[in-house]
């Protein structure tokens, strides 16, 4: 068998364009970070302008933002073509990272809450999804990844609509990877386990009990960093990933698989 050709940055991200949902902060700033460093220019995306300044401020010249919101899904298309226009390059990466936590349990939580948790997840990156790919497929490269979650792969009670939202990310990536990998097209998936950031706080929040579970069932006996998950997101995007599509990679400390 011929040896493939050997790459001497096979991490590298140099001259793509990254598109992140959520990515001012806890995990899409993390991912972000990374991307930066690994010497793509990056884009982020969400709905507060003054956390998205703060962030690319923090990040330097090659981070830009664009203030959207992901149910806006009309927007779509006009969010993928700002996002090349501020980078000064079509998207390569796209990360549907945009969400929102609702902790209530399944006899309390609404119709209306349950369907704005699907809405941002799911709708939200189905539309993103559709509006990157053309390019991607006519460019014959590209990835694009989802932020599933521990939710995906283990029960977890009180948060049935975030399961839901996160279960179908590992449907959409198999889905999606049997369709586009063709073209060069990689889809993959994160399952984080439990990071430090403002939204595992919120879910914490005044559960003792909760975070002492958590940290008795994760093999590594602590939470993760945000840069855990955004070395993880370099690896799938970059060229060392290249063989890798259709999967949902846990980065978790070994959560899913302790007892």
């Amino acid at each position: 068998m011929a040896s493939s050709k050997l790459t001497s940055h096979p991490f590298s991200l140099a001259g793509q364009v990254a598109l992140v949902t959520g990515g001012a902060t806890g995990l899409g700033l993390g991912m972000a970070r990374c991307f930066v460093a690994s010497g793509a220019q990056v884009v982020l995306v969400g709905r507060r302008e003054a956390e998205l300044t703060r962030a690319v401020a923090d990040l330097g010249p090659a981070a830009h933002y664009v203030c959207h919101d992901v149910t806006n899904l009309a927007a779509a298309d006009t969010l993928v073509a700002e996002a090349a226009r501020v980078a000064g390059g079509p998207v390569d990466i796209l990360v549907n990272n945009a969400g929102i936590h609702l902790k209530k349990s399944a006899v309390d939580t609404t119709p209306d809450e349950f369907l704005a948790v699907i809405s941002t997840h799911v709708l939200g990156a189905h539309a993103l999804t559709r509006a990157v790919l053309p390019g991607m497929i006519e460019r014959q490269r590209g990835n694009i990844l989802f932020t599933a979650s521990m939710a995906s792969l283990i029960g977890i009670p009180k948060v049935v609509a975030y399961s839901a939202a996160k279960s179908a990310y590992v449907g959409m990536v198999r889905c999606l990877a049997t369709e586009v990998s063709s073209h060069n097209v990689r889809v993959n998936a994160i399952a984080p386990g439990w990071i430090e950031s403002e939204m595992l706080n919120k879910a914490l929040a005044g559960d003792p009990a909760r975070k002492d579970k958590i940290i008795g069932r994760t093999p590594m006996a602590r939470f993760g960093d945000p840069e855990d998950i955004g070395w993880a997101a370099v690896y799938l995007c970059s060229p060392a990933g290249k063989f890798i599509t259709g999967v949902v990679l846990p980065v978790d400390g070994g959560a899913s698989i302790g007892f």
